[in-house]
């Protein structure tokens, strides 16, 4: 049962009425604490002097930014990276004044203003749009140039300039005079593989890629090139500022990171029994009697389903925590609610809360057990719970 003080934590998310706390059928918990904890955990990596960057776009991976971003800021983050240009004013309006890069690309006129205006940091992945960014800002009276940042492909095929192509796209972004670049950057494709063949490749292309770019006698002010896994996998990779998301959430990118460092995953799931029922041998369950009842059973049914974030995929494949044990799903998941096998632990009683991801006593249930199980990403598990579940920080 959650504490006093998550309850409070809970009434505060839906206005301080005792009684709507009670009423939520289900919300997501987000520990502060094992967030700050993260990324205190993580800077221990790091050589003195190196910036942290934490990624906060997608709503930070589903944590709730706003928050997030405060936490990290408080641990030890001197920058925060987002998606969008959205994201990005979202933080400012909250009152965050740390910088913001915007990781993404393809800006339309009004959110070349906008990032002016919000004083955000965006990427340029290419000369064309180094110069519709001048051409917009010759519009606008900026009190100094727009701080940008230049982003190369060493191997990924997503975003940036080739690196081969790099020495030009930096003289003429230099030579634009809405523009001052602060930093130079790529992304690993692969560091997240215990074969660091591609890794070494792209590292050596982005070496290679700076020793051009002091050739023709332009020092850049900061050079970035590491997420989670080149965080953690190599200290070689880290240069002026590391980029991490996935791994302040309290999950690793591959299981050989793991004894890197301690991280705690910082998000749980919780849900309340809605109704408790017996149901007799040969009964079907849910849509499509997928499970048929091979004798008398307890069943619980729990107010969350597939329209919150369960991927439907793992109908009568999953476990749910009650009262520290793991217990089965049955059925097919529906779009708001699941079914429980509760057999095991009869007394089970309507309106009690159950774990759906997260852990009690010994157990656990995490994102990255639900991703190995549907041949996916734990990223992928942690952006997907929508926000009909509110969000309660317990710090």
């Amino acid at each position: 049962m959650l504490s006093n003080e998550q309850n409070q934590s809970l009434s505060s998310i839906v206005g301080g009425d005792t009684y709507a706390w009670v009423s939520q059928r289900a919300w997501v918990e987000i520990n502060l604490k094992a967030l700050s904890n993260n990324i205190v955990q993580i800077r221990k990596l790091l050589q003195p002097g190196t910036e942290f960057m934490a990624v906060v776009k997608a709503d930070a991976y589903g944590h709730g930014a706003v928050s997030v971003a405060q936490t990290a800021l408080k641990a030890g983050a001197s920058w925060l990276g987002v998606a969008t240009v959205p994201e990005g004013i979202e933080l400012r309006e909250a009152g965050i004044k740390a910088p913001i890069l915007i990781l993404g690309a393809s800006y339309t006129p009004e959110q070349i203003q906008a990032i002016a205006e919000w004083q955000l940091e965006p990427t340029l992945c290419s000369a064309k749009q180094a110069l519709i960014f001048s051409d917009i800002l010759e519009t606008i009276n900026l009190d100094s140039p727009l701080r940008v940042h230049l982003k190369l492909d060493t191997g990924m095929s997503r975003l940036g300039t080739h690196w081969q192509n790099c020495s030009e796209f930096v003289q003429l972004v230099v030579r634009l005079p809405h523009l001052n670049i602060q930093s130079v950057y790529s992304h690993l494709a692969t560091a997240d593989s215990p074969d660091r063949t591609v890794m070494d490749l792209q590292h050596q292309r982005f070496k290679s890629a700076i020793a051009r770019i002091k050739d023709v006698g332009i020092e850049i002010p900061r050079l970035h090139l590491a997420n989670s896994a080149g965080t953690l996998s190599d200290k070689s990779l880290h240069y002026d500022m590391v980029r991490v998301g996935l791994a302040i959430y309290g999950f690793y990118p591959s299981d050989h990171l793991l004894s890197t460092v301690d991280l705690q995953p910082v998000l749980q799931v919780k849900a309340r029994v809605a109704h408790v029922k017996t149901i007799e041998q040969g009964a079907g369950v849910s849509y499509g009697h997928t499970f048929i009842a091979s004798e008398q059973m307890r069943l619980a049914v729990v107010g969350i389903g597939y329209a919150d974030g369960i991927p439907r995929n793992l109908s009568n494949n999953m476990q749910v925590l009650v009262r520290g044990v793991k217990v089965p799903q049955v059925g097919a998941i529906t779009m708001d609610q699941i079914m429980l096998d509760i057999s095991a632990i009869p007394d089970v009683r309507e309106g009690e809360i159950v774990t759906i991801l997260g852990s009690e006593g010994n157990e656990q249930i995490t994102a990255q057990d639900w991703a190995n199980q549907l041949n996916t990403i734990s990223w992928e598990i942690l952006c997907s719970f929508k926000h009909r579940l509110p969000r309660v920080n317990i710090a």
